[in-house]
């Protein structure tokens, strides 16, 4: 099924969401996510999740620091760009060592555009106690990109994150407007999988067909090497 140019428009505008960190941090003011609306889903492709498992990212920075997200469908290894965002990736990386992330869904799932996670309240409302500047650089949205979920705001980033499921036209219209910490380096499958779901509509927005039938669990976020095996 085409996408009409309303419903990608509809699809991508206001990607909500917060983070947390150390550096460049500011307090919150207890904005409301609001999630965004799409009218029509894209045909679900098949994959090939074996092929998938082999899939490794080149490391874009040997300095940069990993971590790895323990999901119901298997593990995923990102790459923090410390040397992009650096804002974004420490407090990313602060959240998983203090276990912000524990225990917490990945609560929106939208065919072909993006997995969103990192709400402690698993409502799409969620944020930390703070928010980020924006670190927009020229990176592309693409399949495994991890970027920080917002408000309308560019400055309001706090916790919420989300990954990308395509290269498409949905996600290149997010460049420039939100910020890529990090890309997936291996955990393709699980993306997919993920990404594969069965959705209801959004509770938040019933036009919206983007809320995993079954719950979707993130365990735990903990620091790891390239290769997923946890640091200490």
């Amino acid at each position: 099924m085409r996408i009409s140019l309303l419903a990608l428009v509809t699809a991508i505008i206001c990607l909500l969401g917060q983070s947390g960190c150390s550096k460049g941090e500011k307090k919150a003011e207890g904005q409301k996510s609001t999630p965004a609306a799409t009218t029509e889903q894209a045909s679900q492709p098949q994959y090939n999740y074996d092929s998938l498992a082999m899939v490794r990212y080149p490391v874009r920075n040997e300095n940069n620091k990993f971590a790895t997200l323990v999901t119901d469908y298997g593990n995923i290894t990102v790459e923090l760009y410390h040397d992009v965002a650096p804002a974004h990736a420490d407090s990313f990386e602060a959240r998983t060592r203090d276990g912000f992330y524990s225990s917490t869904i990945f609560f929106r799932v939208i065919n072909r555009f993006m997995i969103q996670g990192g709400d402690p309240t698993n409502t799409g409302a969620g944020r930390a106690s703070y928010t980020l500047n924006a670190e927009f650089s020229n990176l592309p949205h693409k399949e495994g990109t991890l970027s920080m979920a917002r408000a309308m705001d560019p400055n309001s980033a706090s916790c919420q994150f989300f990954v990308c499921l395509d290269s498409n036209r949905m996600t290149t219209s997010l460049d420039g407007k939100y910020t890529i910490f990090g890309q997936l380096i291996k955990g393709y499958d699980v993306l997919h999988k993920i990404g594969s779901v069965e959705c209801l509509p959004n509770p938040n927005n019933p036009r919206e067909i983007s809320k995993p039938k079954e719950d979707v669990h993130l365990s735990r976020i903990y620091p790891s090497d390239a290769e997923g095996n946890e640091i200490h």
